[in-house]
């Protein structure tokens, strides 16, 4: 872990805004996109960069806003990996966000989300908070192996019902999918039952499958032949360099996904998941900050 001044910390691009206070990542887990070496990261993926001027750039660039928006992190690291416990970064940046009366969205593999749980919910009633949860593989053994660093999935499922049980909207990312891993109909149905037992807004899921890019290609292939020999060879005999790699089963469990949705007023189609979570009440009145 190393420490940073950054020059600005709330980017915009199609009308979304997002912040990472911290940059790279501890879950390990062994699908991640953001090991991309387009991404031009200068230091460890696992040595986690640590914006700590976060609070006071972002406070600086809400005052200056006119327009009230929703403000999202967790695209690129997780927000509340272990470093948060001690840091409160994003705890301090979530409290600027409530103080201006801006909307937020998390989106984690964490149960150290709950910590917040009472500040998503201040923030929902001033002007609207989601929080989103990863949910990848209901095998504990196997999620283990996938996700090392990240706390088994059950225990995720545990924390969107507590949040919904306080009323907090929830969206779940059901995504990656990996061929020959993850993808089968057992593993699907019980996230989705989780999903529906939990009563989450939306599942995002994109055509049931993966991608891989330079970086991060590398680094999964080195993950298949420690945990599954043999199979980076297939993959490399089926996809060969392809950046968008479909599960062979993507059409049956695409219409188990959608069936299941549709059955239980679950919004699965991404670009409705993403109106929503970008969506803003125009009622909610803005409260400026004391300080």
């Amino acid at each position: 872990m190393h420490f940073v001044d950054a020059k600005g910390i709330l980017t915009a691009k199609n009308g979304v805004h997002g912040m990472n206070v911290y940059r790279g990542c501890s879950h390990g887990c062994v699908y991640c996109d953001s090991r991309s070496r387009c991404y031009h990261m200068e230091h460890a993926f696992e040595d986690i960069e640590v914006k700590r001027n976060s609070p006071e750039l972002l406070e600086r660039a809400l005052r200056s806003k006119r327009k009230r928006c929703m403000i999202g992190t967790g695209a690129m690291s997780d927000p509340y990996m272990h470093c948060e416990r001690e840091l409160g970064l994003t705890r301090r940046c979530l409290e600027i966000i409530r103080d201006y009366s801006f909307g937020a969205t998390v989106l984690t593999k964490s149960d150290l989300v709950l910590r917040d749980a009472g500040l998503f919910l201040e923030i929902h009633h001033r002007a609207k908070c989601v929080v989103q949860m990863t949910l990848t593989t209901w095998d504990d053994g196997l999620c283990s192996i996938l996700e090392p660093g990240a706390c088994p999935t059950r225990r995720r499922v545990e924390a969107l019902a507590e949040l919904r049980e306080m009323g907090i909207p929830t969206v779940v990312w059901m995504a990656p999918v990996l061929p020959y891993i993850n993808d089968t109909e057992e593993n699907i149905a019980a996230i989705l039952d989780a999903c529906v037992r939990t009563g989450v807004r939306g599942i995002v899921c994109f055509d049931m499958g993966m991608t891989l890019r330079e970086g991060d290609r590398e680094y999964y292939y080195a993950a298949l032949d420690r945990h599954f020999p043999g199979l980076k060879e297939r993959y490399i005999r089926e996809y060969g360099d392809a950046y968008i790699l479909s599960s062979p089963n993507a059409g049956n469990l695409t219409r188990l996904f959608r069936e299941t949705c549709i059955r239980h007023n679950i919004l699965y189609r991404a670009e409705d998941c993403f109106a929503y979570l970008n969506a803003l009440p125009e009622s909610a009145p803005r409260q400026m900050s004391l300080f």
